[in-house]
């Protein structure tokens, strides 16, 4: 199920991850890797110990293996999303698995999960994962005059290439209004506007773009939620620069 379009995401907030998987060496790995990222990880060996603590805490986003005794990936997502009292009903879903062919990835997707991501797993997709549906580091500022006018050489020239991003963002507002869903356009996509981000100064919306740009090249599909926290980026960027 779609969320509602996040709020975004400042330094202060520590994101809480529950990690669910009946493999204790999985387990650790990813508590230990993304504990090094700034996450804070519960553990769940099993479904049933997944669902019960995502009833009873918040957690931002929830990392679940697709075979697990007493309940799956998609058994623990259903129970949560059914259970109005849930603390973690709304937390972002990803799934893991050992094997994962086209028919189980797509069955994730439309379960509701953001991401699907195969053991073993890379960390460095995991946190693009998180990134493109969580948000950006907060402390990126949305506009960086230091990096714009290094990257530009001086004032008016960083306002013009300001003034051309601008009329880009509004162009991109509008195709993500009539929905974006070619996974390699929007790709090719991200890409250029990484490059035209990195000459303006516009920091966050840059590293926002790279990791849906990254998550896209994995998942092989537009998911509402990663798009979604695109888009409260590219928002804040068109507020921040100067009409």
């Amino acid at each position: 199920m779609p969320h509602d379009a996040p709020s975004l995401h400042t330094s202060a907030g520590v994101r809480r991850l529950l990690v669910a998987d009946d493999d204790p060496s999985t387990r650790q790995f990813l508590a230990g890797a993304l504990g090094g990222h700034g996450y804070t990880v519960t553990l769940a060996c099993d479904g049933a110990e997944a669902v019960a603590l995502a009833r009873a805490q918040r957690f931002d986003a929830l990392i679940l293996d697709c075979r697990m005794p007493h309940a799956g990936a998609i058994e623990v997502l259903a129970a949560l999303r059914a259970d109005a009292a849930a603390a973690s009903r709304e937390a972002i879903a990803l799934a893991t698995s050992a094997e994962v062919p086209s028919g189980l990835r797509t069955e994730l997707l439309k379960a509701g999960f953001a991401g699907v991501i195969e053991k073993p797993c890379r960390i460095a997709s995991v946190v693009d994962t998180l990134a493109a549906t969580l948000g950006i580091d907060g402390g990126l500022r949305v506009l960086d005059d230091h990096a714009g006018l290094t990257a530009a050489g001086d004032p008016a020239t960083m306002q013009a290439l300001r003034a051309l991003l601008r009329a880009e963002l509004v162009e991109l507002a509008r195709e993500l209004e009539t929905g974006a869903t070619d996974p390699a356009a929007l790709m090719e996509r991200m890409h250029r506007l990484r490059s035209a981000c990195g000459f303006c100064g516009a920091a966050r919306l840059g590293a926002q773009a790279k990791a849906l740009q990254a998550h896209l090249r994995d998942i092989r599909a537009v998911v509402p939620d990663a798009l979604a926290r695109f888009r409260a980026e590219l928002d804040a960027t068109l507020a921040a620069l100067p009409s």
